[in-house]
This record gives C-alpha cells, sequence and structure tokens, in this order.
C-alpha cells in the first residue's frame, strides 16, 4: 500500500530533522529540490540543515535548485532497504537507469554529502508512489 504523499512529508521531515549526522554537519545545508516521481512530485526546502517546507503539490512556477526525475519504479527500488544494484545512489541511476539530475549543479555538490544522507532517509521512510 502507497502511503500519502502528505504523510510521507511528515515522516521524511521528521526523519531529516532528527537524523544525528544530518544534525551534526547540515548547518549550512540550504537549498530548494524538486523530486520528480512520476506519480508524486515534492519541493523540499532545507534551511540550516532542517526542512523547512515541503511543498506536495508543486506548480510549474515553483522554484527550485536542482530537480532528480525518475520514474516510479526507480524511485520504490530506491526505498528499498538493500536496493538492487545501479539503484543504490543517484550518481550509479543517473547513469544506469533512468534518473535525471536538472538545474543548478553546483548547488547540489556543494550540499551533496548532506543531501545524500537524506536521500538515503528513503530506505527508511519510504516513497509516496
Amino acid at each position: 500500500m502507497v502511503m500519502s504523499v502528505r504523510d510521507w512529508a511528515v515522516r521524511f521531515s521528521e526523519a531529516s530533522d532528527r537524523d544525528p549526522t544530518i544534525g551534526a554537519m547540515a548547518r549550512y545545508f540550504t537549498c530548494t529540490y524538486l523530486w520528480d516521481m512520476g506519480l508524486a512530485k515534492v519541493i523540499v526546502r532545507m534551511v540550516d540543515g532542517k526542512v523547512h517546507e515541503i511543498n506536495i503539490d508543486p506548480g510549474p512556477m515553483d522554484s527550485y535548485d536542482f530537480a532528480l526525475r525518475a520514474s516510479p519504479e526507480t524511485w520504490r527500488e530506491f526505498a528499498r532497504p538493500v536496493p538492487e544494484p545501479m539503484y543504490h545512489g543517484i550518481w550509479s541511476a543517473s547513469f544506469r537507469r533512468d534518473l535525471k539530475l536538472e538545474g543548478n549543479h553546483l548547488v547540489l555538490m556543494q550540499n551533496l554529502r548532506n543531501f545524500t544522507v537524506q536521500f538515503e532517509l528513503l530506505r527508511k521512510v519510504g516513497v509516496p508512489v
């Protein structure tokens, strides 16, 4: 059963804000990014290492620094406790699967370590697709 985007946003926000690694090193983790999961799109706005807002119904004019776009199947595989090879991270999936990275790659790189820890939280909270 797929959880609602609203329920997912609450779970993800709480998991991120409570994560000890993010808490320890994300003081300057400030950016806005889009996760396009095909059936669901969310814009996450981070400010100083905390989830400031999750827009669960973004419009076409809502802005973000960078985006990750992939099929629902790819997102579901990312969220497995032990993903299959080539689904274990954004780089492998962007080289070999259907993940697309768009937008300001500099902002992604400046926040990559914290973003990666946050991305891996999907293995705990799941995805809304």
